[in-house]
Formats: C-alpha cells, structure tokens, sequence
C-alpha cells in the first residue's frame, strides 16, 4: 500500500474537516515527483467500499469509516474533502486536542494503485508519475505529511516510507 500526506486541518467542536488530497500540485518523492489527477478517486468513492480514518495510520486507532457514516469523502475542483466526526474515544478526544493544538496539522492517504492506474513521463530529466485511479483504502490525521499542500482543520501532517518494492510508498500529504 502506498501512502500520502497533506495538511490543513480544521475541527469545529467533534468533527475535523480538510482536504487528505490536493490535486495537481507536485511533491518530490526524492526518486521521482509526483501529482494526483482530479478524478483519482472517483471509482473508489463510487465503490461504497468502506474507508477508515485513522490516526497515523494505526490500525488500532480507528478514528471513522465510511460505512459508519462518520467519515464523508467527496472530490472536488481542489481535492478529495473529508468530514471526520471523531469518537469520544482516547484516541478520538487525543486527536481533536492535538488538532486544536496544531500538533497535528495534515492528512495522508493510503492506496493501492489501480490496473493503468498511473501515468510516468520525464521532464527536464526529473521522472513525473501522476495517480490517476487509485484503490483508496484510508485517510488519516498527521503531523508528517508528504504532500504539504492538504489541509485539516484540527491538524496534521504525514511521512513518507519507502518499501523494498519501489513502487510500493506510503507516504503523507499535509499543508
């Protein structure tokens, strides 16, 4: 699974609202850049699979889900938008101190890559892979991001790990 960080996060009382993906604005992976199109998630959203949202893609911090209805994801012109309404769990009320805080100020993502799912091209010698479809398995608020550009309003950011397979990232995206 690959992962992805964004920040600018916002929380109003229970429920963080942001961006966990901007579309078309470039990160530097260090190999290669990268840049999501608009409509990369469309055929997950579209899915009604479930999507978690976790807290630094813990597991065992289950913050929402979609199929619970207290995650909402949409696309719009800017990004894929979450609405999160956070548990009264300790995870929960953590998360919403550390976004009120700005602790925690970004998003991330993590996803699989789709069949054809990616486009790679070279420009001035520097490798561009653009996400066009993506299997989305998570959102999730952190202090690490990837992409700088996402927002969360009770923040977070992400980090980038890098697996054997070169191609397999997980990486953040935060603003």
């Amino acid at each position: 699974m690959e992962i992805r960080s964004i920040g600018g996060v916002q929380a109003q009382g229970r429920t963080v609202t942001g961006y966990a993906a901007i579309f078309n604005t470039e990160t530097d992976l260090g190999e290669f850049r990268e840049r999501i199109a608009p409509g990369a998630f469309s055929r997950s959203l579209d899915s009604r699979r479930n999507i978690r949202a976790l807290y630094d893609h813990d597991s065992g911090a289950v913050l929402g889900t979609t199929q619970a209805h207290t995650l909402e994801l949409r696309e719009d012109a800017k990004g894929l938008h979450f609405s999160l309404e956070l548990p009264d769990t300790t995870a929960g009320r953590d998360v919403a101190e550390l976004v009120k805080r700005g602790d925690v100020a970004g998003c991330s993502f993590g996803f699989r890559i789709a069949p054809n799912g990616d486009k790679w091209e070279q420009r001035s010698g520097v490798a561009i892979r653009t996400l066009i479809d993506v299997d989305l398995a998570e959102i999730t608020l952190t202090a690490d991001p990837a992409y700088r550009d996402t927002e969360i309003a009770l923040r977070s950011m992400g980090y980038c790990q890098r697996f054997q397979d070169s191609r397999k990232l997980w990486l953040e995206t935060c603003t």
